[in-house]
């Protein structure tokens, strides 16, 4: 198995983690378990969605991401800023002050990637023109939504839009104009994005749709966004132009902003990871009728809503739609940019039956049986007391052998209460049958320590802390 294919940036610190359940209820692909008091993410089934970072009482769950330090490791770098980065400043009128802002701070250019999302606004008007019997097409910009139509909904794959997300596109875009301008190497330019969320760290390093990223770092805004506060400047007589984006890029930020893109009226925008899992159900049952398109991202709000952004998410997107209001629709064309060789994928995404229990279908079909067995000898409340989100993940757990029935709460203090009124039925059978013979009274004696054993291995300990034989 590729070591990176399930690649995620969500990692636990463990140091902070005090064994609550809170992130295996909030987990929407059921892929955290609690154990010995410490939480542990099964990366097959994690996407990097983040919500368990927004819902750790205890900060425990991180995103691990580059410094802004990884700028040195090259002779030249460009600055991939997301839209949704604007957003996180109160009254910015002029985009040019952040990306200014950026040069000041040390990178040696910069490429907006709202840029890059006008011109993929206008492959996938093409796109879905040209294929509109397929129709409705599902968007592919937000990694998270990818991974989880991966592992989770394999019917709906076919329905991906095969094009490069924007900060792909601009990472392309940014190295090629780099190249030319500087003589210098691919690898001696760095390629560095100012990320809102944990998923595109993943992604730079294990990308769907293309054997490799053209990112090669992926830095925080919320790392980012301190740095620059200093380097702006509100005279724009001090500003160089630097901005190439319309409405219609930096409005990828948000909710909506991708759909609108389209300028078509039959689209569905949904955002929040719990809200994606209703609207992928109801589109692999084929309850929705006619869309086109099917914009999902997985943060509330859009982008503006990552967890490695710093403004509320709402207020975020009021600031997007401020700052656009008087810019033009776009100002990019794919005609203009014939640096961009192919806009479409190049690999296709595979269906990776990670929840799939068993290796062939007769297999997985008596361990669902298994699981159904299992299931029902619990009390169906879902309470996560044994580390696992729902009684039935737990029976899966058992079923694929990393967990067992006594993890279960319920079933242990059954299992305990039966086996101490085993112990003490026996033991008054032992005090009242002086007709046992020798052998039959040391079989006894031997099957009673057993089970005070078994009780004691439950953390019980004997009656009268010398053993219930006397």
């Amino acid at each position: 198995m590729d070591k990176n294919k399930f690649m995620r940036s969500v990692r636990l610190k463990e140091s902070a983690c005090q064994g609550c359940i809170n992130c295996i209820k909030h987990c929407p692909t059921q892929a955290i378990r609690v154990h010995n008091g410490k939480a542990h993410i099964i990366d097959k089934f994690c996407i990097d969605c983040g919500r368990c970072i927004q819902s750790c009482p205890h900060h425990a769950k991180i995103a691990v991401y580059d410094p802004l330090s990884v700028i040195n490791n090259f002779k030249y770098t460009v600055a991939l800023p997301a839209p949704s980065l604007y957003a996180q400043y109160n009254n910015l009128t002029n985009v040019d002050i952040v990306l200014n802002a950026l040069l000041r701070l040390g990178f040696d250019d910069v490429y907006e990637v709202s840029a890059a999302a006008e011109l993929v606004s206008e492959a996938s008007r093409e796109y879905i023109k040209e294929h509109r019997d397929e129709a409705p097409f599902i968007s592919s910009a937000c990694p998270s939504v990818i991974r989880l139509i991966r592992v989770k909904f394999p019917s709906l794959i076919s329905r991906l839009l095969p094009i490069k997300a924007p900060v792909e596109v601009a990472a392309e875009i940014a190295r090629a104009r780099a190249m030319e301008k500087t003589g210098l190497k691919p690898e001696e330019i760095g390629i560095i994005f100012i990320s809102p969320c944990p998923s595109k760290v993943s992604y730079a390093k294990s990308p769907l749709g293309i054997e490799k990223s053209s990112i090669d770092n992926v830095v925080a805004i919320k790392d980012i966004y301190p740095l620059l506060l200093p380097h702006m400047r509100h005279d724009e007589s001090q500003l160089s132009h630097l901005s190439h984006s319309g409405r219609i890029g930096i409005g990828w930020s948000s909710a909506g902003g991708e759909s609108a893109g389209l300028f078509s009226d039959n689209y569905l925008a949904a955002d929040g990871i719990v809200n994606i899992l209703r609207v992928l159900e109801e589109l692999e049952d084929e309850k929705l009728h006619g869309l086109i398109f099917v914009e999902l991202n997985a943060c509330d709000g859009g982008c503006v809503g990552g967890t490695l952004t710093v403004e509320n998410a709402y207020i975020a997107a009021t600031k997007t739609k401020r700052l656009v209001k008087y810019q033009p629709v776009s100002k990019n064309h794919l005609a203009d940019n014939p640096e961009l060789k192919n806009v479409y994928w190049a690999d296709d995404v595979e269906y990776e039956p990670v929840f799939r229990l068993g290796s062939t279908f007769k297999e997985s079909l008596k361990m669902m049986n298994d699981v159904e067995s299992l299931t029902a000898r619990f009390p169906g409340l879902d309470c996560g007391s044994c580390g696992a989100p729902t009684c039935q993940t737990l029976a899966e757990d058992i079923v694929r052998g990393d967990a067992t029935p006594n993890d279960c709460i319920y079933v242990l203090r059954a299992n305990i209460a039966d086996l101490s009124r085993k112990i003490e039925d026996l033991t008054v059978n032992r005090k009242g049958k002086d007709s046992l013979t020798e052998e039959e009274s040391q079989l006894l004696d031997s099957y009673i320590r057993t089970l005070t054993a078994d009780l004691a291995s439950f953390g019980v300990p004997s009656r009268s802390g010398k053993g219930d034989t006397e």
